[in-house]
């Protein structure tokens, strides 16, 4: 690992969130070329790789526009994908030098002047050229554009811009530009970008293909960025976007005329892979090789037949996209089949799974509901249970509070009988006692009685009649 590419949202909470990458490079280390978006659009991502620039065109289109043997294009194409962080390479001029400099601080120094000079080529490249001098026209309220001469022209076809240097009158005031492309039978616009404008055309007359190029991998966001194949013919209206690679090329059997607008009335200096002007002649061959991952002298391939050239021959390079895009289409529909087999699948198998789910709720909830019925009905009987124990033992104490009183009763009438009874025995105790007392005084008064009466009769008689008294006191005495 040669460096880390990190990357933040931030949100200032009025436009939405800022996408901010970081780029960590270590020593001696390289970040492979990439295109930057002024815009950032969130379909297509903050930069492009070179080698997704190329790639998205497919091979005949590469083999046409850079005439180039077809093994030339599957090298490039084929090529498996590095990373965008690499080990810094020596450029062309540091490997001559090589062996004349041997000091490392003097190396250092040269590989920057030169990697600088090849950003600043790169950046000028990727903003557009210089400008170009166009024939001059006097002020009219109408401007013809078939009253200009072509900016490019050949036996392919012929091309032209109007800015507001060229149509003052008309495009002042305004931020649109306007363009003319007419294509001969076969032919083509070679693969380009415009690096400040989005183009919307309307064929004129014939027809023809036209290849737009996703400029950056598909990213996670909810727009998707996709390459496409467009069949146009005459009145077809079509647009390309801001830093989308593109072709138009037409039909052996017919040409294809389209013009149109482009979002700014600035000049607008498109950016061609192939040719002497391409973007990929100001980078050096090794960092080129690193991008596409491929060799050097696969580069110099590529790069050494580049005829200054826009409007390219390219002999059935419409009839392979239209192939290519019928093919796609065809695949799209059996991919789209697939996707609605494999909905309806995935639904069906919902459905089951739901079905099942539901007859799996039914029986826990009958389940539950007969769980909830059989402990229902042991809380009852529990509760019955409880409510006849609590009755028994209500009973039982009753019965035994019934027994106790019972008892204190029988207890209460014994010590009652026996408090009668020891009353009656003491009434008979007391009345024996005042009965015997009774008898007592009376047998006392009576023998004091007597004594008074012996006395008297010892009083009145003398002692003549002694021995029948002595008698009758025994008797009472028994």
């Amino acid at each position: 690992m040669f460096g880390v590419i990190s990357a933040v949202n931030i949100s200032d909470g009025i436009r939405g969130p800022y996408h901010i990458e970081f780029f960590t490079l270590k020593p001696n280390s390289l970040f492979l070329p990439v295109l930057l978006y002024a815009d950032m659009e969130p379909a297509i991502g903050a930069y492009s790789s070179i080698r997704n620039l190329v790639r998205g065109f497919d091979k005949m289109t590469l083999k046409q526009a850079f005439k180039v043997p077809d093994e030339v294009i599957e090298s490039i194409t084929s090529a498996t994908d590095g990373e965008a962080i690499v080990h810094a390479i020596s450029t062309k001029i540091e490997k001559k030098d090589k062996k004349e400099k041997k000091e490392k601080k003097e190396k250092k120094k040269k590989s920057s002047i030169i990697m600088w000079e090849m950003e600043a080529r790169f950046l000028k490249a990727f903003l557009g050229g210089k400008e170009e001098s166009y024939n001059k026209k006097k002020k009219s309220e109408l401007y013809n554009l078939f009253d200009e001469e072509p900016d490019f022209e050949n036996c392919n076809g012929w091309s032209l811009t109007v800015n507001p240097k060229r149509a003052v009158d008309v495009l002042h005031g305004t931020n649109v530009g306007l363009f003319m492309v007419n294509l001969t039978k076969g032919s083509m616009m070679g693969p380009h970008w415009n690096p400040k404008a989005t183009e919307i055309a309307i064929v004129l007359q014939g027809q023809g293909m036209v290849r737009v190029v996703c400029p950056s991998r598909p990213n996670k966001s909810k727009q998707e960025c996709k390459n496409m194949r467009l069949r146009v013919k005459e009145g077809d209206v079509f647009s390309v976007p801001r830093f989308h690679p593109m072709a138009q090329i037409s039909f052996n059997n017919d040409s294809l005329v389209f013009m149109g607008f482009t979002t700014t009335r600035e000049e607008n200096h498109p950016q061609f892979l192939a040719g002497k002007q391409s973007v990929l002649q100001t980078l050096d061959i090794d960092i080129l090789a690193l991008s596409f991952n491929v060799s050097n002298t696969t580069v110099r391939q590529l790069l050494a037949p580049q005829a200054d050239s826009k409007i390219l021959d390219c002999t059935s390079c419409a009839e392979e996209e239209e192939r290519i895009m019928e093919e796609e289409i065809e695949k799209e529909k059996a991919e789209e089949e697939e996707r609605k087999r494999e909905k309806e699948k995935e639904e069906r198998r919902k459905r089951e799974e739901e079905e099942r789910e539901r007859e799996e709720e039914e029986r826990k909830r009958r389940e539950e509901e007969e769980r909830k019925r059989e402990e229902e009905e042991k809380r009852r009987q529990e509760e019955e249970e409880r409510k006849r124990r609590e009755e028994e033992e209500e009973r039982k104490r009753e019965e035994e509070e019934a027994r106790k009183r019972e008892e204190e009763e029988r207890e209460r009438e014994r010590e009652e009988e026996e408090r009668r009874q020891e009353e009656e025995r003491q009434r008979q105790e007391e009345e024996e006692e005042r009965e015997r007392e009774r008898e007592e005084e009376e047998a006392r008064q009576r023998e004091e009685e007597r004594e008074r009466e012996r006395q008297q009769e010892e009083e009145e008689g003398g002692g003549g009649g002694g021995g029948e008294k002595k008698v009758q006191l025994e008797m009472w005495t028994v």
